[in-house]
């Protein structure tokens, strides 16, 4: 199984400074970049669309809610034309920069609770495939991997979007494929050793273990390890070193 590695990387904001953006773009295969609503700031944006380009890393959108106090991981009660305009207002940013640089976005992926309400809420879902495909139909949208994946195929095909299927290394999984929510004791994975346990587990079976011990079959097209975990570079090398095994 052929495996990319993402991040998402940006989330610093004027003097506060998150993650240690430079050293994992040279690990990763893929940057979700924040766009200013739950994270970042113009001249972040900019360092990071640099360090992509220089470490010739893909660069994908990372729109959210308009959260700043919150991150982004609260949930808004958005109309759809509401969500369209949000997503298409992040991803317009985030390309004049790129293309200020002699790059473009190649996807987006959603983040915090615009990502988790995406997966729960259809009309969510579609409000981002119609902002995505009217924005620019050769961007791929990333979502969260799990047993409903047909389902999410064919709410994209008449929009014309490509999906990538995304596994979190560092996040616990239910038994129905999706993620342990934060509020919950052990949602986030600090062990290093368990990490690699599970994407070993992942690449070579195609299986995933859930946070009570079963497993569940899950594709996987890219990997995400949380540029704010504080273990991340430790985790993002040895993912690293992993993957590349022949």
């Amino acid at each position: 199984m052929k495996i990319l590695l993402n991040s998402d990387l940006g989330e610093s904001f004027g003097i506060w400074n998150i993650g240690a953006d430079e050293d994992i773009m040279k690990l990763i295969d893929m940057a979700n970049i924040a766009c200013g609503f739950h994270a970042s700031d113009p001249l972040t944006m900019d360092k990071t669309v640099k360090f992509a380009k220089k470490n010739s890393v893909s660069i994908g959108a990372h729109p959210g809610y308009p959260d700043l106090v919150g991150f982004g991981r609260r949930s808004i009660k958005c109309s759809s034309k509401e969500i369209e305009s949000f997503i298409i207002y992040q991803c317009g940013a985030l390309e004049a920069i790129c293309i200020a640089n002699d790059v473009h976005v190649e996807y987006v992926k959603p983040h915090g609770a615009l990502a988790n309400d995406m997966m729960k809420s259809e009309p969510v879902f579609l409000a981002i495939l119609r902002a995505v495909s009217s924005y620019n139909k050769k961007l791929k949208l990333m979502i969260l991997s799990s047993n409903k994946n047909d389902y999410y195929e064919k709410l994209a095909k008449p929009f014309g979007v490509k999906l990538i299927y995304e596994v979190f290394a560092d996040r616990a999984y239910t038994k129905d494929g999706f993620l342990v929510p934060r509020t919950q004791k052990g949602a986030v994975i600090h062990s290093a050793e368990v990490v690699m346990s599970r994407i070993k587990l992942l690449k070579t079976t195609g299986k995933l273990t859930t946070v009570d011990g079963n497993k569940i079959d899950m594709k996987a097209d890219s990997i995400c390890v949380h540029g704010d975990n504080k273990k991340a570079l430790d985790l993002v090398k040895s993912l690293r070193e992993f993957i590349d095994e022949v």
